[in-house]
């Protein structure tokens, strides 16, 4: 399809700040941000909300075995493969009005503008709700999109618990979102996802557009030190088997292994016990989240990380245990797709730029299925995973925009 060809579809940018800001008061913080945890009520809320309105723009809805949510569009010709978009309701503890929930609410404007205009794409057009992809409650991250690409089995997600012991297959079904439908297993046109870029590389550079070439791969760890409790006044120091000093010494060895061009690292969560202050920790429980586009980079992150460890269990008396709980390979995405959201901010006139992206998406693992991309737009200063994330009107509305233009284009190909 050529620029001449393609109708004249225009998202309403102020229906789409509207339901980004109706959306966001569903868990609303006083700080303006949003607390809608996985597989909670108030993720319950969400879902009904998107579905409401996804039907008001004439979708039906199925809801498959993991709580993914898929509202579709018929296209003239039903048999084709669709051509999807979404992104992600649930949030972080701490989270913002428009990660994950602005790709949700750019393919509700595209099923919206569709439905407006009475125009139909050859193929179907179907916008997705997929569960969990935060991962805060149920970890790993991403996990139903992840079921969806291949990557986990069903069994294995629905099992997975939270720090309750309560299930994710439990959840789901406490939510009333325990569909039916197989997770998965049918063909996908292309996928596209929209979302706020999550770091200062946008705005920093001042343009609109992200055009996302792929995505960092990551490692989650579980890691668990093991020395001896015993009494903080009597115990010399020499003589002591102090757990959290293990792990504090990891803490320091992970930022130096992630302080290399392009690495990240990140120790995001830390247990120690028996947490009284007059005995000496015992126990310790640490997580540690290493990412870089670089495949070979990671591995060597991953080498020296549990040399590190190690060497402190070693030098300390302790006795140290490293689970890898996730591996997530880098994802390059489809070229025919980046070049279609390339092509569109070029011909819209925004400025762009090519990105990888830092943070994983469920685009990620749908990129194991189907053809994929993303469209990046700028968040204000960087910030997210935080109340205070923040974007602006005219950026959300330029990136819902290149969403539709590369969606029609692609569904009538």
């Amino acid at each position: 399809m050529t620029a001449s060809d393609r109708p004249n579809l225009r998202v309403d940018h102020d229906r789409l700040w509207s339901s980004l800001m109706e959306l966001g008061q569903i868990g609303g913080t006083e700080k303006g941000g949003v607390c809608r945890i996985a597989l909670t009520d108030l993720d319950r809320q969400g879902r009904d909300l998107f579905v409401r309105w996804a039907k008001d723009a004439g979708c039906t809805i199925k809801v498959d075995q993991l709580g993914n949510v898929f509202a579709r569009r018929e296209g003239r010709d039903p048999a084709k493969p669709p051509v999807m978009t979404g992104s992600h309701l649930d949030t972080q503890p701490t989270g913002g009005k428009f990660d994950g929930a602005y790709g949700v609410m750019a393919g509700l404007e595209v099923l919206r503008v569709l439905h407006d205009s009475n125009y139909v794409t050859e193929a179907p057009i179907e916008v997705a709700v997929w569960t969990n992809e935060e991962g805060c409650r149920f970890a790993p991250a991403m996990v139903a999109s992840g079921v969806f690409g291949g990557a986990f089995t069903l069994e294995h997600a629905l099992s997975i618990k939270d720090r309750d012991g309560v299930t994710f297959g439990e959840a789901l079904k406490q939510i009333g979102y325990d569909g039916k439908e197989p997770v998965g297993g049918r063909p996908i046109g292309a996928f596209f996802e929209a979302h706020i870029e999550q770091g200062p590389i946008l705005e920093r550079e001042k343009k609109t557009i992200g055009v996302v070439t792929g995505a960092q791969g990551q490692r989650w760890y579980e890691i668990n030190w093991t020395g001896m409790e015993s009494h903080a006044g009597t115990t010399p120091m020499e003589g002591r088997r102090d757990a959290l000093v293990g792990a504090a010494e990891l803490i320091v060895a992970a930022r130096t292994i992630g302080n290399r061009p392009n690495g990240r690292s990140t120790v995001g969560v830390i247990d120690s016990l028996p947490q009284a202050r007059n005995t000496i920790p015992g126990r310790v429980f640490m997580t540690v989240d290493f990412r870089h586009p670089d495949d070979a980079e990671l591995t060597k992150m991953d080498a020296e990380m549990r040399a590190a460890a190690a060497d402190i269990a070693r030098r300390h008396g302790l006795e140290v245990k490293i689970e890898q709980i996730w591996y997530f390979p880098p994802s390059p995405f489809a070229k025919e797709l980046v070049d279609a959201v390339r092509r569109g901010a070029e011909q819209a006139g925004y400025p762009h730029m090519d990105i990888v992206s830092g943070a994983g998406h469920d685009a990620c693992y749908v990129n194991r299925v189907a053809p994929t991309a993303m469209v990046f737009v700028p968040c204000k200063d960087g910030v997210s995973h935080n109340e205070i994330e923040d974007a602006s009107k005219g950026d959300v509305g330029a990136g819902a925009q290149i969403l539709l233009q590369a969606m029609v284009e692609r569904a009538n190909a």
